[in-house]
């Protein structure tokens, strides 16, 4: 029985549904960007009336907004949204699944250890994620240079599109370990819904008080387009953050599924 291609077979549907989701995204906010450079001013004006903290919280910088990176940054914001609800679909589901189908006593009789059940598990997870990245890039990278007025620094535009992967590596360790310690999860989309708009909402509260140290309770805040526009780079204090929370999780997940009850009905 091989648990990796079992697992790649039940994550094929959704993740090409969640990828075209996320070129769809793309798409429809890339398509506004001629429109928008060709009355600059009036829509400077317009976002000029709404409060710097709320345009903060949108990823709306006046400074490089009608730069095709500028744009694009605006519209990735709702594309990472949807990617992390995606990798916390995933993440939640890799254990809650097997007890809410009452397969869990079933998988756990074969002759592998749980570590290999939940590594392979993880693995199918992180190869779903790739390919809906590697895809998403390709799109997006396709689609502003049809709609380009000038022309852009690809390794920044790749840069700025790798945040979503990251930011989903984040929530699929977080499902993970939601998935190993709650017993029984009915909902896994449910689960999956609250726990990113609520880490959403606390980035974009975080963002309209200007407290940077608040920027570390968000997975969402930790990479700032702006930044990465100016400095070709990341910001390393909340890349390594990212990283501890990771390592962190799937740690965790792994000593505790290792121990603990597993519950078939």
């Amino acid at each position: 029985m091989n648990i990796l291609l079992h697992e790649l077979r039940a994550y094929r549907k959704s993740t090409i549904i969640w990828t075209i989701s996320l070129i769809a995204v793309v798409a429809l906010f890339m398509s506004l960007f001629p429109s928008f450079t060709k009355d600059t001013e009036e829509f400077t004006k317009l976002l000029e009336g709404y409060p710097a903290p709320l345009r903060e919280a949108f990823g709306i910088n006046l400074d490089n907004f009608f730069s095709i990176l500028g744009f694009y940054c605006y519209g990735l914001s709702f594309v990472t949204l949807c990617g992390a609800i995606q990798a916390m679909n995933l993440g939640t589901s890799i254990v809650s699944k097997e007890v809410r189908e009452k397969t869990a006593d079933f998988l756990l009789t074969k002759p592998v250890t749980r570590t290999a059940v939940l590594t392979n598990k993880l693995l199918a997870a992180l190869i779903s994620i790739i390919l809906t990245n590697i895809v998403y890039i390709t799109a997006a990278t396709l689609i502003a240079s049809q709609v380009k007025t000038e022309e852009f620094s690809l390794s920044i535009f790749i840069l700025l599109s790798l945040t979503v992967f990251f930011v989903q590596l984040i929530f699929l360790a977080i499902g993970i370990i939601i998935s190993v310690i709650v017993p029984k999860i009915k909902s896994v989309l449910t689960i999956s819904l609250a726990t990113v708009f609520a880490f959403y909402f606390l980035g974009m509260f975080s963002a309209t008080s200007g407290d940077e140290v608040k920027r570390y309770l968000s997975p969402f805040k930790y990479f700032d387009t702006a930044f990465i526009i100016e400095k070709s780079s990341y910001e390393a204090s909340f890349l390594i953050t990212g990283a501890v929370v990771i390592v962190l999780a799937i740690g965790a997940s792994f000593f505790i599924y290792a121990k603990k009850d597993i519950h078939s009905v």
